[in-house]
C-alpha cells in the first residue's frame, strides 16, 4: 500500500507496478487507488485522469528503458550494440510486461516529442551508422528493429514459442544473427 506520504511520483510508480502484476489495459484510476489505499478522487490531485495516468506511467516505462538501454550499449558498436539493444529490450518487457506495454502508448506529439522515446531513436541511430546506414534506410532499419524487438518479446510472453522446438532463447540468438545479416547488406536503392 502506498497511501502514507502520497506524491505524483510515487502515485505513478504505484501505476507502473500495478500495470505490471494485472496488465498496463487494466490499470484505471479506481484500481491505482485501491492499490495506494485511498479514494478514487484524491488520485485526481496526481492526475487528471486515466489518459494521464497511462501517459505518465509510459513515459516512466520509455525513460527506465532508455536508461537501462544507454547503460548496455554504451561502448558498444556494430553486432554487440545491435544485441546489447536487443536484450535490453527483452529483458525488460520479460521483467516488466505491463510497463512494456506503456512504453508502446500513444502519446500526444507535444508529450512523444520530450520524451525518452528521442533517446531510443538516437540510440538506435547510432547503432545503425556503425553499419553505415543513411537516410531514408535507418528509418526503415529503425521500424524493423522496433517491430522485430516488440513482435518477439510479445509473442514470447504470450506463451508462443512454449509450445516447440527449439526454444526461444535459440531462435533469439539467430534472429540477431540474421538482423546483423541484414542490416550488413542493406538494399541501398534510392
Amino acid at each position: 500500500m502506498v497511501r502514507a506520504g502520497l506524491t505524483t511520483e510515487r502515485v505513478i510508480r504505484a501505476g507502473a507496478e500495478l500495470a505490471d502484476e494485472i496488465g498496463f489495459e487494466h490499470v484505471t484510476p479506481t484500481e491505482l487507488a485501491k492499490r495506494c489505499g485511498v479514494k478514487t478522487a484524491s488520485l485526481y490531485s496526481h492526475v487528471k485522469n486515466a489518459h494521464e495516468l497511462k501517459t505518465e506511467i509510459a513515459l516512466l516505462a520509455l525513460a527506465e528503458l532508455a536508461d537501462l538501454a544507454a547503460t548496455a550499449v554504451a561502448g558498444l558498436a556494430g553486432k554487440d550494440a545491435l544485441i546489447a539493444l536487443a536484450n535490453v529490450h527483452r529483458d525488460y518487457a520479460l521483467e516488466h510486461p505491463g510497463r512494456f506495454t506503456a512504453a508502446r502508448f500513444r502519446l500526444a506529439p507535444d508529450k512523444a516529442a520530450t520524451s525518452a522515446g528521442v533517446r531510443h531513436a538516437e540510440m538506435t541511430r547510432a547503432i545503425l551508422r556503425g553499419y553505415d546506414l543513411a537516410e531514408p534506410h535507418q528509418t526503415h532499419a529503425v521500424r524493423l528493429l522496433g517491430s522485430v524487438f516488440s513482435g518477439f518479446v510479445g509473442l514470447e510472453a504470450a506463451g508462443g514459442f512454449s509450445h516447440s522446438t527449439p526454444g526461444s532463447q535459440e531462435s533469439w540468438t539467430e534472429i540477431l544473427d540474421a538482423l546483423d545479416v541484414l542490416l550488413r547488406a542493406w538494399p541501398r536503392t534510392k
